[in-house]
């Protein structure tokens, strides 16, 4: 985007690039979802033969555009989040689940399909996913090298911090994945809640007793 300019400017540029990108998908009508990565869009639509990738790569906003997954994916760079939210407003999109019908899509084989149902769960939490793996890795260090004692206040902070994801995650991918097959996200996330009960938890740990001590 250009630089030296004001906000009002830049969110104009932004409106502007959605419609471009509306145009040449299809329009609302062709999108069945829409999620974003860290640098790209990523559109589910119904037809992909009313999409115009080479129309769409002239634009100076657009990095690259590829097809693949079962996916339109246009590649914007840094600020695709705030291009996303525009996309949303400009197509009048929401967070319910779309009211396209599955076999009104386009089919695909099911290598297609199993990349769509994966990219379409985990990619709305990628970023933290990496992020909490690099904290690990570096609190890992940081005790290795004696930087940081286990019983330090600092460490059990960053532990904290890097280790929430993984425990509720059972509760992040009922979310997302409610929020993918087009159901109840709250209900799928409650449903994953109930694996990190600490009730849940420690009957596994009991079970896990009682088999160690079978074992011996």
């Amino acid at each position: 985007m250009s630089s030296g300019i004001g906000c009002k400017e830049i969110e104009m540029e932004y409106h502007t690039l959605a419609q471009d990108i509306l145009n040449h998908i299809g329009g609302r009508e062709n999108i069945v979802s829409l999620v974003h990565c860290a640098t790209r869009l990523r559109f589910k639509l119904k037809d992909n033969h009313k999409a115009d990738a080479e129309g769409l790569k002239k634009n100076p906003g657009v990095i690259m555009v590829v097809e693949s997954g079962g996916q339109f994916q246009v590649v914007i760079g840094n600020h695709v989040h705030d291009v996303w939210l525009a996309v949303r407003t400009e197509a009048g999109l929401t967070d319910e689940p779309s009211s396209v019908k599955e076999e009104d899509a386009v089919a695909g084989n099911l290598l297609s399909r199993l990349i769509d149902i994966v990219s379409g769960i985990f990619t709305p939490f990628i970023g933290v996913l990496a992020a909490s793996g690099i904290l690990k890795g570096l609190l890992a260090l940081a005790v290795v090298c004696g930087w940081l004692s286990v019983q330090s206040g600092t460490y059990k902070i960053w532990f904290a911090a890097s280790d929430a994801l993984f425990f509720f995650f059972p509760l992040v991918l009922g979310y997302t994945a409610g929020k993918k097959f087009g159901g109840n996200p709250f209900i799928t996330m409650v449903i994953g809640g109930a694996l990190t009960h600490p009730t849940m938890i420690a009957a596994f740990n009991a079970s896990q007793q009682s088999v160690a001590i079978t074992d011996a």
